[in-house]
């Protein structure tokens, strides 16, 4: 591979490299807890994403793509959005641990404003978040919210097929 090719391929890598030893430069001790950060969120992702991969193969393989598309494809309507908030809700971690299962649900012949339905519903729905809230701000609060949020998942998700061609997210 040429140096131009790795370049390109590692540009926004060597600009956020370059910006961390402009910080070291400008402050020392400012470097130091953005290092301290990086390692931290570095912990976490290769602490989520090899499970996560592991469990994506394993759905890949022992699910077979008709299911998906029984269930969840083109013709699915309700039961492919119910679906989509139940898995949503049983996920866990966070939403870069749910790409991937994006990329296995496209492949499976998953409707798309299901898949939609599905990573916005891991945002707000998620069963780990709602305990939090519940917590937080009290069952009221996140009843009103979750009337609002549902709908408007739902309708994104729609709208978002609608706009984007079949050709853009085919993997």
């Amino acid at each position: 591979m040429s140096i131009s090719k790795i370049i390109k391929r590692y540009k926004y890598f060597l600009i956020l490299l370059f910006i961390l030893i402009l910080i070291f430069i400008y402050n020392y001790e400012i470097g130091i807890s953005s290092l301290k950060n990086i390692k931290s969120n570095l912990i976490q992702m290769l602490s989520v994403l090899p499970p996560t991969m592991i469990l994506l193969g394993l759905l890949d393989e022992w699910i077979p793509k008709e299911y998906f598309i029984k269930y969840m494809g083109n013709s699915s309507k309700f039961i492919g959005i119910f679906l989509s908030f139940v898995f949503a809700f049983l996920a866990a971690g966070p939403l870069y641990a749910g790409f991937p299962f994006t990329s296995v649900l496209i492949k499976k012949g998953v409707k798309f404003s299901n898949v939609i339905i599905f990573l916005n519903a891991w945002c707000v729905t998620k069963f780990s978040t709602l305990l939090f809230e519940i917590g937080a701000l009290g069952y009221e609060f996140t009843l009103y919210r979750l009337i609002i949020n549902i709908p408007a998942i739902i309708i994104m998700g729609y709208i978002v097929d609608y706009l984007v061609s079949k050709k853009t997210h085919k993997i």
